[in-house]
């Protein structure tokens, strides 16, 4: 796929994903345009005062949950990339409205807008909470998921086709867990909720170049899903602070002990690849010709942060997070 002649729109641009995204596309793919949809005119304005300012970017204010702004939006543009989300956790706990508002209805209001105005693309992100969710925030990633795929339908009669990236924790990203043990490290003390804790975790390059390869190969009706490590949280902790005191505060509400990226009911419609796994589109009412390489899950199989193969010890995670620790230094971390 030749970059050059695309005109990509990121939802939520102004965010650690969509900073990193714009990066790589400028510096090894080069698109005619990339256009950065938030509705914070300061993050704005803070993005393009620190170096991103080239001469192909546009900076959009809206909201996603304004339909008519996103039509005016998407007008000549081939590719969507939606990241806008509330993603935190508690703050979705209480207020749940808001949480729909963004996360469910601004995506039906992406995913119509560009029907409407012919994209041709949308790759949408979700998390590792949309699978089995235990909170609202994963409740509605989890509809949001099933928006995207099932509209794929809607578009039969166009060129226009939808799919999903679903992976898990980003290291360093804004509101991660990694910056509030950084400053946490400061006092002497690191708060874990439960010492059984496991996460997967990915750099937000893998996350941006893992969605790049997605963009280039769906077809319509996909969720991807990398292999990526995972990591004990009380590792974590020791990998960032280790002559800190770790203590044990409980579990929060809505809070799993170990995170889900393929259930074992979807891995009976999967396949898996070297790098990946792809949830394939169910019956569909859509042409398609996917033909998806691959083998077969076994019955019963699932991915989870527990039972995953792959995994960081605490020397490795210091690899990972290495960059957000100079950052930190730099006053450059997000928090």
């Amino acid at each position: 796929m030749d970059w050059k002649d695309k005109v990509v729109l990121v939802t939520g641009g102004t965010g650690s994903f969509g900073k990193k995204f714009t990066e790589i596309l400028l510096k090894e793919y080069q698109p005619k345009k990339i256009i950065i949809f938030s509705r914070d005119e300061l993050k704005q304005h803070e993005m393009r005062v620190r170096g991103f300012d080239h001469p192909s970017l546009r900076y959009f204010i809206g909201d996603i949950r304004d339909r008519e702004r996103l039509v005016r939006a998407l007008h000549g543009v081939d590719i969507v990339v939606h990241a806008a989300a509330l993603k935190q956790v508690p703050a979705c706990e209480y207020n749940p409205m808001e949480a729909v508002k963004t996360n469910i209805l601004g995506t039906s209001n992406v995913l119509e807008a560009a029907l409407d105005t012919g994209v041709k693309k949308v790759l949408a992100l979700s998390t590792d909470k949309a699978v089995s969710p235990a909170n609202l925030y994963g409740g509605t990633k989890l509809v949001a998921e099933k928006l995207v795929i099932q509209s794929n339908n809607y578009a039969a009669g166009s060129a226009t086709r939808y799919a999903c990236v679903r992976y898990g924790n980003v290291v360093g990203s804004r509101g991660s867990i990694v910056p509030l043990f950084i400053k946490q490290r400061q006092s002497g003390r690191i708060t874990v909720t439960d010492e059984r804790m496991t996460r997967f975790w990915l750099s937000l390059e893998q996350g941006v170049k893992f969605v790049i390869n997605c963009i280039e190969q769906m077809e319509g009706g996909e969720v991807f899903v990398p292999k990526i490590p995972s990591t004990k949280v009380i590792d974590l902790a020791r990998a960032i602070a280790p002559d800190a005191k770790i203590e044990i505060i409980g579990i929060r509400p809505g809070e799993k002990l170990h995170e889900d990226l393929l259930s074992d009911d979807e891995a009976r419609n999967a396949v898996e690849q070297e790098m990946m796994y792809i949830i394939k589109p169910p019956e569909t009412l859509w042409n398609r010709s996917q033909h998806y390489e691959g083998k077969p899950l076994p019955e019963g199989f699932s991915y989870t942060s527990e039972n995953n193969t792959e995994w960081l010890d605490v020397e490795g995670i210091r690899k990972y997070i290495a960059p957000f620790e100079q950052a930190f230094v730099n006053g450059t971390l997000e928090g």
